[in-house]
């Protein structure tokens, strides 16, 4: 019955906030913004806005349907289940914010709250979920309310490069492979220091490119374009990078670390088609036959708009570029960070 009621959901939701009839449209459009189809970096910060936003209103169905409600990996002990990692995930990054019932705490591209509400019980603050695509901030919404935590936790809709609050808002602020997306990470990075309060702290896991990444290498080239077409990335930057542009944008960076290479079980593991697990069933070669099939089935019978298997197609795109990128540790959607704007900077 569940995994009735799953597809059903993934059906009705695929496209988002999209107009049925300007799926296929829309697929075409974000498709041309990636290498794969003639696009470049420059074109895609450029219209980062509109590139991210036709991405979560393409795939936020699917992720759910796949994942859950909390779209992130997470490093893993031996014996333990993807879902128990990835809230473990949450609860490291919400013990080193030092968080404490009554904080008032900004999450930065926060997709449909599922880190937001974790962090939210195992805390006791009230979180804040910063969002630009309507449709996530929906769902999001109506999961809230369906826990309890509507009156404790909310959603405001912006970008996250210009965000509506005054200086100094929060206790502390966090992002969960989201600022990945930004189309400039110093710019990023300094307006979350403006709405932080002086004196706490910014953490955050972002996806980046690691030191054994060889730009002039052909492969490692054709890994990262497909996550940038599967993951609505307008760039990768690689961890050194991502230090950099935390140090230019002000902050004082107490640790950083890639957590990829201490997991005893690979990060990559749900997507590796090579492995089978009855717990992660819906991500393996097994279940992404059957939703791809689904998929392809719904969209004939009109129950999908036209184009959900293109999405369902460059998801799996992505999936490659993953876990090739995994094995040849090229990749980490890890890169930690623990961060804190000084005292004096008001």
């Amino acid at each position: 019955m569940a995994a009735a009621v799953g597809a059903k959901d993934l059906a009705s939701g695929v496209g988002g906030g999209i107009d049925r009839r300007e799926m296929m449209s829309a697929v075409e459009q974000y498709e041309k913004y990636h290498v794969y189809y003639g696009g470049d970096e420059e074109s895609r910060k450029s219209n980062y806005t509109d590139m991210v936003n036709k991405y979560y209103d393409l795939v936020t169905s699917f992720y759910e349907f796949g994942w859950g409600e909390s779209f992130h990996f997470a490093n893993r002990w031996k014996g333990e289940s993807l879902r128990e990692s990835i809230k473990r995930h949450e609860h490291f990054l919400a013990l080193q914010l030092c968080l404490k019932p009554g904080m008032k705490v900004l999450d930065v591209g926060c997709g449909i709250g599922g880190p937001l509400r974790e962090i939210a019980r195992f805390s006791g603050t009230s979180v804040t979920g910063l969002n630009n695509n309507s449709f996530q901030i929906a769902r999001g919404t109506e999961l809230n309310r369906q826990c309890g935590l509507d009156k404790s936790c909310d959603f405001v809709k912006a970008d996250f490069m210009k965000m509506p609050f005054p200086d100094n808002s929060f206790d502390a602020v966090y992002a969960i492979e989201a600022t990945c997306h930004a189309p400039d990470a110093v710019g990023c990075y300094k307006e979350i220091k403006r709405v932080l309060k002086p004196g706490q702290f910014f953490a955050a896991y972002e996806w980046c490119m690691t030191s054994s990444f060889d730009p002039k290498n052909e492969e490692h080239q054709k890994i990262k374009a497909e996550i940038e077409l599967g993951d609505g990335l307008p760039d990768i930057r690689t961890t050194s990078q991502c230090l950099e542009a935390l140090k230019a944008a002000g902050y004082e960076v107490l640790y950083e670390e890639d957590l990829a290479p201490s997991s005893p079980v690979p990060w990559y593991l749900p997507l590796d088609t090579s492995v089978f697990s009855l717990s992660s069933f819906r991500l393996t070669s097994i279940g992404r036959f059957l939703t791809r099939n689904m998929v392809k089935m719904f969209e004939f019978l009109r129950i999908a708009p036209e184009g959900s298997q293109r999405v369902s197609s460059f998801l799996e795109k992505a999936a490659e570029g993953l876990v090739g990128g995994g094995r040849k540790e090229i990749f980490t959607p890890m890169y930690f960070f623990l961060a804190r704007k000084p005292l004096n900077d008001n």
